[in-house]
């Protein structure tokens, strides 16, 4: 019945000749990677192309996600609704025999653009290259969606802008690798340098990274993060080179564009994890009507994203969609923005957090489980492998051991984030936060109830097992890690029948 009707809604769509007055729509989404870019303060490399974008438009310095991974990200931005709302909260859902099904009333951004008229597409954004900059003929295919509910491919009609009708406007979606780049092991780190050096003269050097107070200045993790920085770099250029292409096509100043990441830097407790490192986002709108040269340092959600580009192509917000115009000239400003974290991969999750201008509270449903569980995924990296064996052997020091070793975790964190750049002082035990505390817990639970957080309740055996059949069978495991998400898949349901 609702895929009778999703196609129904594809069917009709109709090509007004009203569209053709309307701003193209660009959206530049990028993997795994945090705010490091030079108009957000970071020092150790320049990224020219964003920080154009920022100069001829508004910079969001309080973006925040409202899932720190992929699919569940990616599913709330496509449909600009909470992924706990609409039940699409664990990481790489419905992909088995049990599917997802989008809420009565929930439909994805593209249908709304195509019904308007729009050409809608999602790929590399260059007609030459891939999501990674690399040679690509018509850019590689479809870019990046990675929902996990049902949907149609036919919500795109290609994966560039090239093929729409003369005069029509388009949405993309620029799908950029990011943080993937740098791999996820030390070889394919060194690697990344050696490009950088060869293509930009010079790589990031290790031995002036800053790293987060958890991390030991190890020279696995410096490489690690060195070689970000430069995936940050090689990102910026591919901005750059879509920002060109609009130009010589002359339709630069009719495109409205949004840049922003899917969730903070792939990390021990960034990607996946709800503080600052994984939740903290870069978005920067340039377009018709923004101002230029504006910082707003007030809190939004990267979900505003589907309402402020659906206004700005003229096309009613549905009502029942949480996603906020900030543009809007009723618009009243957010006080606090919500987050939430569950399953990932196997590794079974849930967290939840509200954030005000002045804290962050995180709340952990599974407090009797460690920070740094089990995952195929995380541990076949060589950050977390290396941690993995600095720990027993004692080369960590007492606040990297409590932050990423402790056997269990806190029911309830505080932290005055703004400050505390790296949530490492919990404020949830002391006293003198205890309003401050019983407020945010009052405020998460009052969101959870009217967002219909369909996290409220644990996965079913059912559901669980039959997305764990398609990592057995599929991506996630290759030879020997295989038996590893079989461990942690074990692992999980005893824990589960132990009550942690």
């Amino acid at each position: 019945m609702k895929r009778t009707l999703f196609a129904l809604l594809l069917a009709t769509v109709a090509y007004p000749a009203a569209a053709a007055n309307r701003p193209n729509i660009l959206w530049f989404v990028v993997d795994d990677m945090s705010a490091n870019f030079s108009c957000y303060g970071e020092k150790l490399i320049q990224t020219p192309q964003v920080d154009r974008l920022a100069a001829e438009g508004t910079l969001f310095s309080r973006a925040f996600i409202t899932a720190p991974v992929c699919s569940p990200c990616r599913s709330a931005l496509i449909t600009g609704m909470y992924q706990t709302t609409i039940g699409a909260h664990h990481h790489r859902s419905g992909r088995g025999v049990e599917k997802i099904y989008l809420p009565d009333g929930v439909v994805p951004i593209p249908v709304l653009f195509q019904k308007a008229g729009y050409y809608t597409c999602i790929g590399s954004g260059l007609l030459n290259a891939n999501r990674a900059g690399r040679p690509a003929n018509r850019g590689g295919g479809l870019g990046k969606t990675d929902y996990n509910f049902e949907w149609d491919e036919k919500i795109y009609d290609s994966n560039d802008w090239a093929d729409r009708k003369p005069g029509q406007p388009f949405f993309m979606q620029v799908q950029l690798a990011g943080g993937k780049l740098r791999g996820g092991t030390d070889a394919a780190a060194r690697q990344l340098l050696e490009r950088a050096a060869r293509e930009f003269g010079s790589g990031t050097d290790p031995d002036k990274v800053t790293l987060p107070p958890y991390y030991p200045r190890d020279p696995v993790l410096l490489r690690d993060w060195a070689a970000f920085l430069d995936a940050v770099r090689f990102t910026d250029r591919h901005v750059g080179q879509v920002v060109e292409r609009l130009e010589k096509e002359g339709i630069l100043d009719q495109t409205f564009i949004i840049f922003m990441t899917d969730h903070g830097i792939s990390h021990a407790r960034g990607k996946q994890f709800l503080y600052d490192e994984g939740a903290h986002i870069p978005f920067v709108v340039r377009g018709p009507g923004i101002a230029k040269g504006r910082v707003r340092d007030d809190l939004i959600e990267h979900i505003d994203m589907a309402a402020i580009s659906l206004a700005a192509a003229g096309i009613p917000i549905p009502k029942i969609m949480q996603a906020r115009d900030v543009f809007a000239k009723d618009y009243k400003l957010r006080e606090a923005v919500f987050a939430a974290r569950d399953r990932c991969d196997e590794t079974v999750e849930h967290l939840r957090s509200v954030r005000t201008d002045r804290f962050l509270y995180i709340r952990n449903f599974l407090p009797l489980r460690p920070h740094l569980q089990p995952n195929a995924y995380k541990d076949a990296k060589s950050i977390v492998k290396r941690l993995r064996e600095m720990h027993p052997a004692g080369q960590l020091n007492d606040l990297q051991e409590k932050l990423l070793f402790s056997s269990t975790r806190p029911a309830e964190e505080l932290y005055a984030w703004p400050t505390d750049r790296w949530q490492v002082e919990n404020l949830a035990a002391d006293a003198a936060q205890g309003k401050t505390l019983a407020s945010l817990r009052a405020r998460l639970d009052r969101w959870m109830e009217d967002t219909k957080d369909q996290g409220r309740q644990p996965e079913s055996e059912k559901m669980y097992d039959s997305d764990m059949a398609v990592y057995l069978g599929g991506r996630a495991n290759k030879g020997p890690q295989e038996n590893v998400t079989e461990k942690n898949i074990r692992l999980m349901k005893q824990w589960a029948r132990e009550g942690k």
